[in-house]
């Protein structure tokens, strides 16, 4: 049977990774704030310990890398161990490494950003489902990007998205891009992660639904958020013209207004996670919208043809799974 929403100002229990930067920071900081109890993994003891300088409130920081299978077997077994519900999974970290010609790899042997991206988080979710289930009203909460279709404004930009028919990832450690191409695109490999996360949140929906348990699940696009100053959509990236990097910013944030602020996508995903913007059980994808300059909408909308192939999620979903064996 469908799960009811939970009135709003009730404290959840909300596992949010990502939660030292970016939007998942400014999240994390209103979800405190309305006195949720928070989860966020930090990469390591270092970024947990300045994050709770940061922050107040309610607030674990496991350590759990995102490109290491290892340490996210060990946090889940931690997390596991403890036993407290989740009340809201919230999978929302990411990286981009735009302009580098190289690959870099995973503890594993991945590329880094489907590694970080898309693999990590599908084990974290994985192995954290039996205490989701337990949670009040639960809801899984994925942050995708526009950038996996096409269509869009930024998938037109570049090398489309497109996994082929995973043969990089059938290949395992070692493969350039998922496709199974020989040529490395650190673009297409983060369009193709954000594919990946539409995929992966569809086919956890459906899989949850033919075993009775029907909840929200979410995956959502922020928008181009470039905050002023250094970090954000271009703290990973190792762009050859850092000057044109920096006018293409102050373009898209200033004279055509085209972006989201890191304060204003936090406030979305916050919405999200504690239920404040209330979501039916079942398989949505909302995308924060550009109708004009300094105008965005944010509004149900529906992925890329291929994001809604099911023989492809399921395939990966397996595929993924698979590696999380070993």
């Amino acid at each position: 049977m469908a799960i009811e929403e939970r009135s709003a100002g009730v404290s959840r229990h909300i596992l949010v990774t990502g939660g030292s930067s970016g939007i998942g920071f400014q999240a994390a900081k209103l979800l405190l704030q309305a006195g949720h109890h928070l989860t966020i993994p930090c990469r390591d003891r270092t970024t947990a310990t300045l994050l709770r300088t940061r922050l107040s409130g309610r607030i674990d920081t496991p350590t759990c890398d995102l490109s290491d299978l290892s340490s996210i077997e060990r946090c889940a077994e931690s997390l596991l161990a403890g036993g407290a519900p989740i009340d809201t999974l919230v999978l929302n970290a990411g990286l981009q490494y735009s302009g580098i010609d190289e690959p870099r790899w995973s503890a594993q042997g991945f590329e880094l950003t489907i590694a970080v991206n898309h693999l990590g988080h599908q084990v974290l979710m994985q192995k954290l489902l039996p205490l989701l289930i337990r949670g009040t009203t639960p809801r899984l909460v994925v942050t995708a990007s526009e950038v996996h279709d096409p269509n869009s404004a930024g998938g037109k930009v570049g090398l489309p998205a497109g996994l082929g028919d995973l043969a990089g990832l059938r290949q395992g450690p070692g493969a350039l891009m998922l496709d199974g191409s020989d040529r490395f695109n650190a673009e297409k490999a983060y369009k193709d992660s954000k594919l990946c996360n539409l995929l992966m949140a569809r086919e956890t929906e459906r899989r949850l639904r033919e075993q009775g348990k029907l909840l929200p699940v979410v995956a959502w696009s922020p928008g181009l958020v470039i905050p002023r100053g250094k970090g954000g959509f271009f703290r990973y990236s190792r762009c050859h013209n850092p000057i044109g990097q920096t006018l293409f910013a102050v373009a898209a944030r200033d004279l055509l207004r085209l972006t989201e602020t890191p304060q204003r996508a936090g406030a979305l995903l916050a919405g999200l996670a504690d239920g404040s913007k209330p979501q039916a059980s079942g398989f949505s994808y909302w995308r924060n919208r550009v109708v004009g300059p300094g105008q965005l909408r944010f509004e149900v909308s529906q992925p890329s043809q291929e994001a809604c192939s099911n023989p492809l999620a399921f395939q990966l979903w397996d595929l993924s799974a698979k590696i999380s064996r070993g």
